[in-house]
């Protein structure tokens, strides 16, 4: 049986591989992570655009310390208190 593997980013920004999939997505350009099921990103990807831009992290804080900041769509408050940092 083949195991399904999953590229993900890690806090350095370099890619690996993982049986595990990621429980958040980013886009590498824009720098910014979500839900998997953000609207924001689901209507882009079927618009065609942002899979080739597309990353994910196992989990907030990975993609937190590798600079990415959180949607302001799906993560409102977290979106919120990353801006009131700034």
């Amino acid at each position: 049986m083949v195991t399904k593997r999953y590229t993900l980013t890690d806090a350095g920004g370099q890619h690996y591989s993982s049986a595990t999939p990621g429980v958040v997505g980013g886009h590498r350009l824009n720098k910014l992570y979500g839900r998997l099921d953000c609207p924001s990103a689901l209507r882009a990807i079927a618009a065609g655009h942002y899979v080739r831009q597309r990353v994910f992290f196992a989990d907030e804080q990975a993609a937190v310390v590798a600079g990415y900041r959180p949607c302001a769509v799906c993560m409102p408050e977290l979106y919120r208190q990353w801006k009131s940092r700034r």
